[in-house]
């Protein structure tokens, strides 16, 4: 606090902040089991909220934050799901959220499985896991993205001979349904790192004979034919494929990251304990990757 001399009045300095632009991407779900005759579904990618070049879901660019030096802000980078076990006809798991500061997004959802008349609804996410193969009545439902985070998953296959689970969602595209190939919903590319790399691509579903899936722009895990799901990518924050056979696993969902950019001149960051985290220079910015943990982080 400064005074000025003349009236001795007390002047209040105001703190000047630092603009910081994000990606905060969360797990992404785990691909679902086969059940008797039926393959499990694609899980979703995990949401994605970016200021830079795009956003999940076909949102509006999200709004750079403005932080202030000696402050600590909450970061979380979320695991992916487990993909379902094999042989225990189960759900795959849903991914965990990640966040920045007042920043969250969700994780995707976890696979579904084959049920015998109607199949079962995808579960919501970040971004859909696809819906449930079945032998008749209703398809599967592939489930709800979240809005500026990621899409549904697609609907799951009805009926012989491959009896295909739903693509689980992307944060760029709807999965595709099991009546077709059941590939994962596209991700979406970013270049705040200095290049692009895509993120969130959701799992290819599961068949139970030919034509499973392939994961979403080739970071999603794919789906397996009669065999077991493959699991996403590593810190892409997509979704596990679905498992096309009893004795196979679904595949598990990758892990989320959140990806700092901020003016290099004149501002340094302390990454807390509890995160695990790499910095590189791209042009007049410092950027900072955090590809695991929980803790805090702060300017000076």
């Amino acid at each position: 606090m400064g005074y000025v001399s003349a009236s001795n009045t007390p002047t209040v300095v105001a703190a000047v902040g630092i603009t910081v632009d994000y990606l905060v991407l969360a797990g992404g779900g785990g691909g679902g089991g086969r059940a008797g005759a039926g393959a499990g579904s694609g899980g979703g990618a995990g949401g994605l909220r970016s200021s830079v070049t795009a956003t999940g879901g076909g949102g509006s660019l999200q709004s750079a934050v403005t932080v202030q030096k000696n402050v600590n802000y909450n970061v979380v980078v979320g695991a992916g799901g487990a993909g379902a076990a094999a042989s225990s006809e189960n759900f795959g798991r849903a991914g965990f959220a990640s966040e920045f500061f007042t920043v969250f997004s969700y994780g995707g959802g976890g696979g579904q499985i084959y049920k015998g008349a109607n199949g079962n609804t995808g579960q919501d996410g970040g971004c859909g896991s696809g819906g449930g193969s079945t032998a008749s009545g209703t398809a599967g439902a592939g489930g709800a993205g979240s809005t500026n985070q990621g899409y549904a998953g697609g609907n799951g296959g009805v009926g012989a001979p491959n009896y295909k689970g739903g693509g689980g969602g992307g944060t760029g595209a709807v999965g595709v349904a099991g009546s077709g190939t059941p590939d994962g919903g596209a991700g979406v590319a970013s270049s705040i790192s200095g290049s692009s790399v895509t993120y969130g691509g959701g799992g290819g579903g599961g068949s139970s004979s030919s034509g499973a899936g392939a994961g979403g722009s080739s970071i999603g895990g794919a789906g397996g034919a009669n065999a077991a799901g493959s699991n996403g990518t590593a810190n892409r924050g997509s979704g596990g494929g679905g498992s096309g056979i009893d004795t196979g696993a679904g595949g598990n969902g990758s892990s989320g990251v959140v990806i700092l950019s901020f003016p290099t001149a004149d501002n340094t960051i302390t990454v807390g304990a509890g995160l695990t985290s790499s910095s590189t220079i791209s042009g007049a910015n410092t950027v900072v990757t955090i590809t695991a943990g929980s803790g805090t982080v702060s300017w000076a």
